[in-house]
Formats: structure tokens, C-alpha cells, sequence
């Protein structure tokens, strides 16, 4: 009886491990829809650092310490709507953000060149650069990304992880 419980405590202790180790150091996680091509594809594996900016609440959306920033080029890993987003970092904190109507709407950073609807347009016309402690995410895929030209910046405290798997391409 006595081999019988220790078996069990083994059995649980690796259980509690591998839920902390899945809810607070490293996630795997599948990409769903075309928001990310061609970077990341419908149905890729994600290899997610969920300690690269700090240590997540699980199941909070958000970071309980934080002792990093993401920085521009980052695949971030973050809550919009309950649902986990994945989408590239564009921008950080006092970024500058420039603005073209003619031929179509643009959104200039640095030297990237980001399309934009009339309606994002109006949204972030007035934002002249990212507000301290948010970044700017945005799916590679513009055509059919929602990201932060419709839904506003990203809090960097609510980043869950980078992804890290050796799949992800620089844009």
C-alpha cells in the first residue's frame, strides 16, 4: 500500500509541474486563420516563451512582474476578447507615428508602410506615437488582420509570451 501512494504523490507532483511549467514558463500553441501569413501559416505549431517579459497571472491575461518590453520584430502573445491573439510588435513606447492619405491610408513607421481602412485611419489619426507602456501589433498579413489599427495599442502588461519557435521568419 505504501508503493501504491507514493506512486500517486509522484503522479501528482508531475502533474502540478507540468501545469506550472505550461501556464508559466513555455506554451505550445497552433496558429488558427491567415492573420499572420506568410510568417506563420493556418495550422503551424507555436513554440511560446511565456518568461520572456515576465511572469503571467495564469488564466489573467496578464503579467504579475515584468522585467522585459517586447521590442519591434517580436511575434507577441496577448488577450483580445478572451481569445489569444498572436501578432508582430511594430512598435514600442515613444515611437513616432506618421500618417499619408494620398494614394491610400498609411500609417509610416520608421520605414515600413502600413495600409490602413478609412476607419483605422479615423481611429488612429491623432496618435503622433505609441503611449508609454503599450506597443503597436499588427498581423503581417494587413488584409486580414484585426489587430491594433482597429482595436487601439496593446498594453505591454497584458503580453503573455514571444514566440519563439524556430519556424518564425523576420518580416
Amino acid at each position: 500500500m505504501n508503493a501504491h501512494k507514493s506512486f500517486v504523490l509522484i503522479i501528482c507532483i508531475g502533474l502540478i509541474i507540468g501545469a506550472l511549467i505550461k501556464y508559466c514558463v513555455v506554451d505550445v500553441l497552433h496558429v488558427s486563420g491567415r492573420s499572420m501569413s506568410p510568417a506563420l501559416k493556418d495550422g503551424d505549431t507555436l513554440i511560446v516563451n511565456k518568461l520572456a517579459y515576465g511572469l503571467n497571472i495564469p488564466y489573467g491575461g496578464r503579467l504579475l512582474f515584468q522585467w522585459a518590453e517586447p521590442a519591434p520584430g517580436d511575434i507577441v502573445i496577448y488577450l483580445y476578447n478572451n481569445k489569444i491573439v498572436v501578432k508582430r510588435c511594430v512598435a514600442v513606447s515613444g515611437t513616432p507615428l506618421e500618417y499619408s492619405v494620398f494614394p491610400q491610408y498609411t500609417l509610416h513607421v520608421g520605414d515600413t508602410a502600413i495600409s490602413l481602412t478609412e476607419t483605422q485611419f479615423q481611429n488612429m489619426k491623432s496618435s503622433t506615437q505609441v503611449p508609454d507602456g503599450y506597443i503597436l501589433a499588427i498581423g503581417d498579413n494587413y488584409a486580414e488582420s484585426v489587430d491594433s489599427r482597429t482595436y487601439g495599442f496593446v498594453a505591454v502588461h497584458n503580453m503573455l509570451g514571444k514566440v519563439v519557435s524556430p519556424k518564425v521568419a523576420e518580416r
